[in-house]
């Protein structure tokens, strides 16, 4: 073991430095510990963000605009003797709707 302080990582900063130095044996085991269990919460909630944004993706239905969220229906509505497409969803208490096109007989 060598006789020199060790030296600290470029990139953290001289705050953190400065008050590791300042500390004493027990709390530097005790930050070690806290900073091991932090790093393993953060990278989980990470993982578990990702993991979540690509079922979002996977579950959304071709042609579905980015706007409209993937628990959308669609819905007909008639106005003027024509039929239209609309995407219709809960937002709420209010219901929203997004035009989709023109519905074709055929």
């Amino acid at each position: 073991m060598s006789y020199e302080p060790p030296t600290p990582p470029a990139n953290l900063p001289m705050e953190i430095v400065n008050t590791l130095n300042e500390s004493d044996p027990e709390q530097l085991r005790d930050v070690a510990t806290y900073a091991e269990a932090l790093a393993e919460h953060k990278e989980r909630e990470a993982r578990l963000e990702e993991s979540a944004g690509q079922e979002e993706m996977e579950d959304r239905p071709d042609g579905l605009p980015d706007d409209v969220p993937a628990k959308a229906t669609t819905t007909i509505k008639e106005i003027n003797d024509n039929r239209y497409y609309y995407w219709q969803w809960r937002d709420g208490e209010n219901i929203r709707s997004q035009y989709k096109g023109p519905v074709t007989d055929g």
